[in-house]
């Protein structure tokens, strides 16, 4: 694990990012594509403490699934967007998938790690949006 120092090197794009921006919803497009359920983004644009400006979470039912969004989410990032992402977490646990492309963070969890974390309550003070089909 990363120790605390290093997200002070972390440096958010000067890019103000929006739910419009492409990269936002290639990785919602990209999700959507791989059948994950349960999509929620977190705007903490107006939370001082977020390393980030969005947290994209989601729901996949089974192991295969899982690794498949992701997979899928790098893909379509790169190819439509020109992004690799800055760091990658939880494929080999396969329970919850990190994916940190510095202003989005994009978590893909199986329903049972998403219940327990509870990463939407702990974030509560963020605007959230649903974005099932």
């Amino acid at each position: 694990m990363e120790p605390l120092s290093a997200l002070k090197d972390r440096k958010k794009s000067s890019t103000q990012l929006t739910r419009s921006s492409k990269i936002f919803k290639t990785i919602i497009a990209a999700i959507q594509d791989k059948k994950g359920e349960n999509i929620i983004s977190l705007d903490l644009k107006k939370i001082h403490e977020a390393a980030a400006d969005f947290f994209i979470i989601c729901e996949a039912s089974n192991t295969t699934q899982l690794k498949a969004i992701t997979d899928h989410i790098e893909y379509e990032v790169k190819h439509n967007c020109g992004e690799i992402p800055y760091k990658s977490e939880g494929k080999t646990a396969a329970q919850w998938l990190l994916i940190d492309y510095i202003n989005v963070v994009v978590h893909v969890m199986h329903p049972e790690s998403r219940k327990f974390y509870q990463l939407e309550e702990m974030w509560s003070d963020a605007d959230t949006k649903m974005h099932d089909l």
